[in-house]
């Protein structure tokens, strides 16, 4: 009696042992028919039941059966995005702890975690464009994960954290493609604007410094670097640069333009006027090249009348004349650099009071009389 007893137990045992495993079973065979669906629910109960939850086959399985459903046309449908991959990726990982990596299911689950490199890629992808930028980073860090080395995964986080303007999670990516030895122009243009857009501009500053150490002739960093410091005021430094943005953007005519205001500055009128009509040349119609021009033709002119003004009679019956006559001529050469200026911005107050003035200088009454006119439209608005 006792005998049969435990032969009911053992067999009892037996059975139990068996549906526990048949679940995993079941999955594996309805993977091979191509049932996923299935697959699933019967891996899904493999995972739970606590004598099959701890063996590196089950969670082996289940990465298998999620990878192929990712890939389906049919079964992945009934997946969330990113939720395949999400699923394959912690499963193989599972069977590597379970399994280590020497292990029969963990090398195979090695293998599959590379192959599942770009499903992860993908799902990152799928909900960035989706707006769903948690959980697009969610899958660019499993990307990463699979492959450390790749600077992919990285950047499209990078552009997930921008979006959602977490502009520190961004940067926390970036300085991440920095520690891989990742280098770009569009990366230190992308921190540039993070940290312009957070007002920062000691950290603007930096960067920017960083990007010309990493790309000395990059012209749009030689730019920004010009820019930072006529907008500090710094025109000694910005003279000392622009020839150097002028080399490597050799067809700008606003570079041109603002050298010549530079040297303006530095009281070097022969080397600005040069530079403006360069400006000219490369671009006839610069608004700045053309009323600066302008506006060194009206200032010779006025310097001359003002000398022959301040004349002893003696001195001014000697040269007076001729001074009068050459500043009229610098008046006459200042009117198609204004007129110029004029048509390009056509209510600019101060091309049309410099117009006025010149215009009754040379004896043109009438054109003077109507910017004259002109002015006091534009005070009325």
């Amino acid at each position: 009696m006792k005998k049969t007893i435990l032969t009911l137990v053992a067999a009892a045992a037996l059975h139990t042992a068996s549906a526990q495993n048949s679940a995993v079973t079941n999955a594996v065979l309805f993977q091979r028919q191509g049932t996923l669906d299935k697959a699933r629910t019967e891996i899904d109960k493999a995972i739970t039941n606590e004598k099959t939850s701890n063996k590196a086959k089950t969670w082996y399985t289940r990465g298998e059966i999620y990878d192929a459903m990712v890939s389906s046309p049919i079964y992945g449908k009934g997946l969330a995005a990113g939720e395949g991959a999400k699923i394959a990726f912690e499963s193989y990982q599972k069977a590597i702890q379970l399994d280590g990596k020497d292990g029969e299911f963990g090398k195979q689950a090695t293998q599959k975690l590379d192959g599942l490199y770009g499903l992860a890629l993908n799902a990152g992808v799928e909900n960035y464009n989706g707006k769903k930028y948690d959980d697009a980073l969610k899958a660019y860090s499993m990307a990463q994960q699979i492959r450390p080395q790749d600077t992919t995964a990285y950047l499209y986080a990078a552009y997930a954290a921008a979006a959602k303007e977490d502009f520190l999670a961004a940067k926390e990516q970036y300085t991440k493609l920095q520690g891989i030895g990742y280098k770009s122009p569009q990366m230190y243009t992308a921190l540039l604007q993070m940290a312009r857009q957070e007002k920062n501009e000691a950290e603007a500053s930096k960067v920017l410094q960083q990007a010309l150490q990493a790309f000395p002739n990059n012209k749009t960093f030689m730019l920004e670097d010009l820019n930072t410091d006529l907008s500090a005021g710094r025109s000694k430094e910005a003279l000392a640069k622009i020839d150097k943005a002028i080399a490597a953007d050799p067809k700008n005519a606003n570079l041109y333009a603002v050298k010549g205001s530079l040297l303006d500055q530095a009281k070097q009128p022969a080397q600005a006027l040069e530079a403006y009509k360069k400006a000219v040349e490369i671009e006839p119609e610069n608004f700045d090249a053309n009323f600066n021009l302008g506006v060194y033709n009206y200032n010779k002119a006025a310097d001359l009348y003002t000398k022959a003004s301040k004349m002893s009679l003696a001195e001014y019956q000697k040269s007076g004349k001729k001074f009068e006559a050459d500043g009229k001529k610098y008046f006459q050469d200042s009117l198609p650099y204004f007129e110029k200026a004029l048509a390009v911005q056509p209510n600019d107050r101060s091309t049309i009071s410099s117009l006025q003035k010149a215009y009754l200088r040379v004896g043109r009454t009438a054109d003077s009389e109507k910017m004259a006119a002109k002015m006091d439209a534009l005070n009325k608005k």
